[in-house]
């Protein structure tokens, strides 16, 4: 009789999840989440009085933020899973790789790249980390198939990456902005695709939750033995820290029960939302107006467009694999 209301439930649960109307809702509430962190790191920097030239500081800011945001991922995941997400020592190796990639090189050029660029560009630029992450799949790891729609919708995704750097006739591109933002693109890249494999044998919201715990550690001793400090101004500083934690956490751990009842392009579609999110509050919380003019509109058509086209194509390929398995 217990199973059999177990079940029952599981496919109440089942039911509700897999709704059209349920994903994206749920898909939206995750993308507007991850854009919204990235004014709200730029202000971050402001209220705890980081310069643009102080690396370490940010570095350290970073690594607090996702050390938290590790520990929160576990416990909404224990919770979720109704057991402790506990490593042993197959998953350990994996966790130290993700953190390498996912953490540590991802957003240690994020965190200093955004304070040398507008929080529009990084929010555009860092939906290349999409076609980056197609190209590594494909071409580096061969873990699936070359299709013309992936390249179109590449093509046109990076057609817009290159029109955010246009300014009249000129091509504005800083390594330590723009070229920081990339490189923490590839860094994504690669983590998706060691996710990926690691995931078909160990729950992602573990090896994710552990490997934010220990990137974001390696990164805190880092920014602190080079001297990175952060001043605590206000009540409000603490608050945008924690907030930032929470979006990683939360955003991960609804992103992940998407993933549990649902194909994974049904919800990966949405993903072209988070670059329109992040430019649209930098707008708002950032007055980056001059930054929103008549390119960057365009780069982010262009842009969630692409991201569109190489997502819709997967989903179709999805259906039609589970129609016929």
């Amino acid at each position: 009789m217990t199973d059999k209301k177990n079940f029952t439930k599981e496919n109440k649960k089942q039911s509700i999840m897999s709704n059209t109307i349920v994903v994206a809702l749920i898909a939206m509430i995750c993308c507007a989440l991850w854009g919204s962190a990235f004014p709200c790191i730029k202000i971050g920097y402001r209220l705890f009085e980081i310069g643009n030239n102080d690396p370490f500081s940010q570095i350290l800011f970073a690594g607090i933020r996702f050390f938290l945001a590790g520990v929160f991922t576990v416990l909404i995941g224990s919770i979720i899973e109704k057991r402790p997400l506990l490593p042993n020592r197959k998953s350990a190796g994996k966790i130290v790789v993700l953190a390498m990639f996912q953490t540590i090189i991802q957003y240690l050029f994020f965190y200093i790249g955004l304070s040398h660029t507008t929080g529009v560009k990084a929010s555009v630029l860092d939906g290349a980390s999409v076609f980056i992450a197609l190209f590594v799949s494909c071409i580096v790891f061969r873990l699936e198939k070359i299709m013309s729609a992936k390249i179109i919708g590449s093509l046109i995704g990076f057609v817009g990456v290159i029109l955010i750097n246009l300014n009249g006739l000129d091509f504005q591109f800083k390594l330590t902005g723009e070229g920081f933002i990339l490189l923490s693109a590839l860094g994504y890249a690669m983590s998706s695709v060691f996710m990926k494999r690691y995931s078909d044998v160990t729950s992602p919201i573990l090896l994710s939750g552990w490997q934010f715990i220990f990137g974001g550690a390696v990164m805190t001793i880092v920014g602190m033995i080079f001297g990175g400090t952060l001043k605590i101004t206000s009540v409000r500083a603490v608050f945008m820290l924690i907030y930032l934690a929470l979006l990683s956490a939360v955003a991960y751990s609804l992103w992940s029960v998407l993933l549990k009842y649902n194909s994974v392009s049904k919800v990966t579609v949405y993903g072209f939302l988070n670059p329109v999110f992040g430019s649209v509050f930098s707008v708002i919380f950032l007055g980056e107006t001059e930054s929103f003019g008549i390119s960057a509109v365009l780069s982010l058509i262009l842009v969630s467009v692409g991201i569109y086209i190489v997502n819709r194509k997967e989903a179709g390929l999805d259906l039609k694999y589970k129609k016929y398995s």
